[in-house]
């Protein structure tokens, strides 16, 4: 039997790839590899620790950020060894989610990345674009609930005073898909403005007006909000990935009366505030009302969940791998991570990640602080004397409100108008699926058939000139050895409508073991629009495995790519 790779199919739109990392034969048989998938949010962070751990320590830790919802779900299954999520566990019914996440095995809540939730825009003035914008907490939830609507309003003229801003519509770019972003995000707003803001915290952004646009991942919120297209458009996402994007980020007014960024230390003082539940999560209430000037309101934390039992694919030896992993991601780890736009954890979120790394099967016991090289403190520090607070640097006194700064429950009234006009939206959105698993398929036998996901086509240009839309798709490659592979022509696509459109043609199928690709997936004549709602299509996929493969474990990369004429 060959066996597939489990998510072995992945789309590159949404998916980021877990890094290959080589490891010493001596450093294997000493300590085992490890695998785990979730938050997107912790993807970089994981992957510089990944490299550092294999480098320095011979250990393998594979990790696949497919979200914080599929991560939970794979640890429930017990398919990883772990799982990271940017929310805990969904464990009441709700009308959002409606299904509770139960059965999972035993577990704990270690906080190991910090971060903030940046508010990353797109506006020009005069020609040029504007990087120093200022917005006040309630301004933020009226934009997103749908309340503020122009950039020009007053509220938002207020916090940005020598700055004429245009009379311009604003586009609230959203997350289509459940992410912890928003979780952040909607939760703060609940928390602080639940007058303004009253649908509470929601992993899925709730549908506001037309004039929202929604996208999947931090890939696609901030390529929208990017774009040319993208002018007067606002989104939020992880300030990591705001800093590795270039994007400019708006500084939120803090209690203590500062507009503030969302840099590193701002993230790594606020979450000073915290408060540790008994089992690992976080109180963010005190960090949204943190009174230091230095702190940025709307910071988080992403969980790594570890399993405090054996099951159906952890062991012992393994936990000896992961709680060596924690040890060096909690200590010496934290040093790059304010390089990649994470905050480094502050001593009191060290202190809950080394008194129960314990807990973990085959782990030596709690870390000692006294030699975690952790940049935030040093041995002898404590809460509210530590290397932190001394040396994080305070805003400037030219971001001071003017004045007493305004209280979460004081929200005046607005005026509502609506301007109407051409979208001229032209977008690929990704598949629902973000990955795809085959499955165990023996050499030379029978097709499997899967289903690629629905994703759908949006063509509200002004100058409807027809698009191509093309599928690529690599050669399947050994996840343990690279050297390993078979070719895409293995995989046969079968593509479809999912419901008709004139003027919408879907590309003949390719039969698996003689597809040739690039292939197109389907065109769109000229004058075709599909209006707002877009075109939705799917392809049915089958995958023969050659009769000379080498037995393994394989993965391959669809590509969708949208051309316009």
């Amino acid at each position: 039997m060959i066996r597939g790779a489990r998510r072995s199919l992945a789309l590159a739109a949404v998916v980021v790839a877990a890094l290959a990392v080589p490891v010493p034969a001596q450093a294997a048989e000493t300590f085992p590899w490890i695998s785990g998938s979730g938050s997107t949010w912790s993807q970089t962070g994981l992957d510089a620790w990944r490299r550092d751990v294999a480098r320095n320590l011979g250990l393998t830790v594979n990790y696949s950020g497919t979200g914080s919802s599929a991560g939970r779900a794979d640890f429930i299954a017990q398919v990883v060894d772990f799982a990271m999520s940017d929310i805990p566990f969904q464990t009441g019914a709700t009308e959002e989610n409606p299904a509770p996440e139960t059965g999972m095995p035993p577990y704990e809540y270690l906080p190991m990345l910090a971060g903030g939730t940046a508010l990353a825009y797109n506006l020009w003035v005069d020609g040029h674009p504007v990087t120093d914008l200022r917005l006040s907490g309630a301004v933020v939830a009226k934009i997103f609930a749908g309340v503020i609507t122009r950039w020009n309003d007053p509220a938002i003229q207020a916090d940005n005073p020598a700055v004429t801003l245009p009379d311009q519509a604003i586009t609230p770019v959203v997350r289509a898909d459940g992410s912890g972003s928003s979780a952040q995000l909607t939760g703060w707003m609940a928390d602080r403005y639940p007058s303004v803001w009253t649908y509470g915290e929601r992993s899925l952004f709730p549908r506001i007006s037309d004039s929202f646009r929604a996208q999947n991942g931090s890939l696609g919120v901030a390529g929208y909000v990017s774009q040319d297209y993208g002018r007067g458009a606002i989104t939020y996402v992880e300030a990591s990935y705001a800093w590795k994007s270039g994007l400019p980020v708006a500084k939120v007014l803090n209690d203590a009366g500062f507009y503030v960024a969302p840099t590193p230390a701002a993230a790594s003082i606020a979450l000073l505030a915290a408060t540790p539940g008994s089992d690992g999560t976080l109180d963010l209430r005190r960090v949204h009302r943190s009174t230091d000037p230095r702190a940025y309101p709307i910071s988080s934390v992403s969980y790594l969940i570890a399993p405090i039992a054996t099951n159906r694919i952890f062991t012992a030896d393994k936990g000896r791998t992961l709680s060596r992993f924690i040890e060096y991601a909690a200590c010496e780890g934290q040093q790059e991570l304010p390089g990649l736009g994470y905050g480094a954890l502050p001593l009191p979120l060290a202190q809950v990640v080394a008194d129960r790394v314990s807990r973990i099967p085959g782990s030596s016991g709690p870390i000692d602080l006294n030699g975690c090289q952790n940049p935030t403190f040093a041995p002898g520090d404590t809460a509210s004397d530590n290397v932190l607070l001394r040396t994080a640097p305070m805003p400037p006194e030219s971001d001071r409100y003017p004045g007493p700064a305004p209280r979460p429950d004081e929200v005046d009234g607005e005026n509502l108008s609506a301007t109407v006009t051409a979208s001229d939206l032209f977008q690929l959105t990704a598949p629902t699926s973000t990955s795809i698993d085959f499955g165990d398929l023996g050499r030379g036998g029978a097709e499997v058939a899967r289903a690629l996901g629905r994703f759908s086509v949006v063509d509200d240009r002004a100058r409807l000139g027809g698009w191509t839309m093309q599928v690529s798709v690599s050669d399947f490659v050994g996840t343990a050895d690279p050297t390993l592979r078979f070719s895409s022509a293995s995989l046969g696509i079968a593509p479809r409508e999912v419901a008709h459109q004139d003027g919408v043609t879907v590309g003949a199928p390719q039969e698996a073991g003689t597809a040739v690709y690039p292939m197109v997936l389907a065109t769109g004549e000229p004058s075709t629009s599909t209006t707002l709602a877009g075109v939705a299509f799917d392809a049915d996929l089958t995958l023969r495995i050659p009769r000379d493969a080498t037995v393994g474990d394989y993965r391959s990369t669809v590509t969708l790519t949208l051309i316009g004429r």
